[in-house]
């Protein structure tokens, strides 16, 4: 017996879907609650934008939900992924970070602390947080250091720049397209924001 609330003439939807040959393909755990995450790097800084909406496929939930999270002054993370995921992960960097500077008396570096959070991701492989992060950061000679991940913690390194989320494919374009090298602090950030609201426009078709 199927537990669908919803019945359409005798029949749940799911049977009359799969009736008409119009079954829904699953969705990804990582794309249910949405976002799109990009990072830049410029002449001697970064730059890392988020959407805000928190969302249950294609029902809006809220549009204050934080995707971006300051580690320090010169190191900044962004998670795209399941939104509890994210939070759980948020508190846990900090955590580690804040142990780390109790510690060795210093804030970690953009590369520390992209090791610490492979490793944090890898231990969890077989239940994992289902979140990818994107780390943007200074380093201490203030070069720009961007990496990607995947939920499983594989760095993937960026000299331009790193996105994330569901539109990803759309932001990947624009970057493309929009994207300079060495820009100023005032250019990237007008390159970055223009990026991000022209692939979440188009990713809203």
């Amino acid at each position: 017996s199927c537990r669908c609330d919803y019945w359409v003439g005798g029949t749940c939807r799911a049977s009359a879907l799969r009736w008409r040959g119009e079954a829904r393909r699953p969705m990804s755990i990582l794309s249910y609650n949405g976002a799109a995450i990009v990072a830049m790097s410029g002449k001697n800084c970064v730059a890392i934008a988020a959407d805000r909406r928190l969302g249950a496929e294609q029902t809006t939930v809220a549009t204050d939900f934080e995707k971006t999270f300051k580690i320090h002054d010169r190191l900044f993370v962004g998670l795209p992924g399941l939104a509890t995921d994210t939070i759980t992960l948020a508190q846990r960097f900090q955590f580690r970070q804040n142990m780390y500077k109790l510690r060795e008396e210093r804030d970690m570096s953009p590369k520390v602390f992209a090791n610490m959070v492979s490793a944090l991701l890898y231990e969890k492989r077989f239940g994992p947080y289902y979140a990818e992060p994107i780390i943007a950061g200074l380093d201490e000679k203030g070069e720009p250091y961007l990496c990607a991940m995947d939920l499983l913690g594989a760095q993937q390194l960026a000299g331009d720049f790193a996105v994330g989320g569901t539109c990803s494919e759309n932001l990947y374009g624009t970057c493309e397209s929009m994207y300079r090298p060495d820009l100023e602090p005032e250019d990237l950030f007008e390159t970055i924001t223009q990026v991000l609201l022209s692939s979440v426009d188009r990713d809203c078709l």
